[in-house]
């Protein structure tokens, strides 16, 4: 099978930032996935799961009461637990660059949130009691006061004898 995009990023380089992890074009339109890349992979420890969780119900409900509500497809984490995709379907090809402005908005808010989490109830939510919001809260601010990227480091495939490409995944 043919290695997916977000296995072809060398995530022994990649930092916090936003970028773009797959593009399809549709009818009119581009749905763009990215990468809202919070931690260093392998390096940094992940998000705890509940911190997780509380930023994918905040940062969620943010994003889709936003300006940009009518372009949001999906917010939700990262199996690795280092950063969340974001889904948008745009007439355009999208930058990371454009939707900078909303991250740093929906991560201030996250930031700042006080108050029930939205959806956290047994009707509302699958795991409703795998919450943190303090947590969530200190790393929001902790993504918000990082330097971003938003070019991602490619992975070097290695060549062996007869110029084959070795692939160790």
């Amino acid at each position: 099978m043919k290695l997916i995009a977000s296995f072809q990023v060398d995530h022994t380089k990649i930092v916090p930032g936003i970028f773009v992890s797959r593009r399809d074009k549709t009818v009119g339109g581009c749905i763009t996935t990215f990468d809202i890349r919070m931690k260093r992979p392998n390096i940094e420890p992940a998000v705890h799961p509940n911190a997780m969780h509380t930023i994918e119900h905040v940062v969620a409900t943010y994003l889709r009461n936003s300006d940009f509500k009518e372009h949001v497809v999906y917010w939700g984490p990262m199996g690795c637990l280092t950063g969340c995709y974001f889904i948008t379907n745009t007439e355009h090809e999208i930058q990371p660059r454009e939707i900078a402005k909303l991250m740093r908005d929906a991560f201030r808010y996250m930031a700042d949130y006080e108050g029930e989490v939205p959806g956290a109830t047994p009707v509302n939510c699958g795991n409703y009691l795998l919450h943190d919001l303090p947590m969530a809260k200190w790393e929001a601010a902790a993504f918000l006061a990082r330097k971003w990227k938003f070019t991602y480091p490619k992975a070097e495939r290695v060549k062996v004898a007869g110029g084959r490409t070795f692939f160790d995944a």
